[in-house]
């Protein structure tokens, strides 16, 4: 990569608005440009002309669906380096939530988020970290699976199919716990599983996700990690 491209891809996230929007894409759903408006809260046209600068540079995917035209981060690559930022532009001395509603909301995404397709915040760290305990994962030598890794995602009944050029396991910097989590295709399969099985459910209107009393039961048996970590 020349400097110049550096420079550019580096100038898409150089806007708040276009970094609001990326950040609210981490959830890893197809938003409309009406949406992401209302959400970084400028005018319609503003958001179509950042929208256009961040699909130019395949930051993201458009979609069209009859009138209606979605956008979605452009692949897991792009959602890795979106969080990887976040956690490295996180202020030493957080800002004090603006009333008690957001207080609640921040308090939600620490405790347990969704990483575009993956599990993050307390929640990841701690599933993370009893793999880690249990051999079921290195993070030693880079992220990856040990065989007793592979037979209990198996055990499971999770699949882990491979799809292009994505790594079985990889760590992925957590913004709020200043830890690794796990990533790659066992992470978004892992995340998957928990929202089909029960485990997890989406809070509120971001990534927020709460284990519930059947997914505490699943991850203590699976894991051993106690209800308490997981709340």
């Amino acid at each position: 990569m020349a400097a110049k491209d550096l420079a550019s891809l580096a100038a898409l996230f150089a806007d708040e608005t276009r970094a609001a929007f990326v950040l609210a894409l981490l959830d890893g759903r197809a938003w409309t440009a009406g949406e992401l408006a209302r959400h970084a809260r400028v005018a319609p046209s503003t958001a179509s002309e950042h929208l256009g600068k961040l699909v130019a540079g395949g930051v993201l995917a458009e979609e069209r669906q009859g009138r209606h035209r979605y956008v979605r981060l452009a692949d897991p690559a792009v959602a890795h380096l979106v969080e990887d930022l976040a956690a490295r532009s996180e202020p030493a001395v957080p800002e004090a939530p603006r009333g008690l509603r957001a207080a609640n909301a921040g308090q939600a995404m620490a405790r347990g988020r969704t990483c575009y397709d993956h599990l993050a915040g307390r929640l990841g760290i701690a599933v993370t970290e009893a793999m880690t305990a249990r051999g079921l994962l290195r993070q030693d030598t880079g992220f990856a699976l040990t065989d007793a890794g592979l037979a209990w995602f198996e055990g499971l009944g999770i699949p882990l199919a491979a799809k292009g050029r994505r790594p079985v396991a990889r760590g992925c910097l957590d913004w709020t716990e200043r830890k690794p989590h796990l990533a790659g295709l066992a992470g978004a399969a892992l995340c998957r599983h928990a929202m089909d099985a029960g485990w997890c459910v989406r809070i509120g209107s971001e990534r927020a996700v709460k284990v519930t009393a059947d997914g505490e039961r699943a991850l203590h048996a699976a894991l051993g990690i106690e209800p308490a970590a997981l709340r």
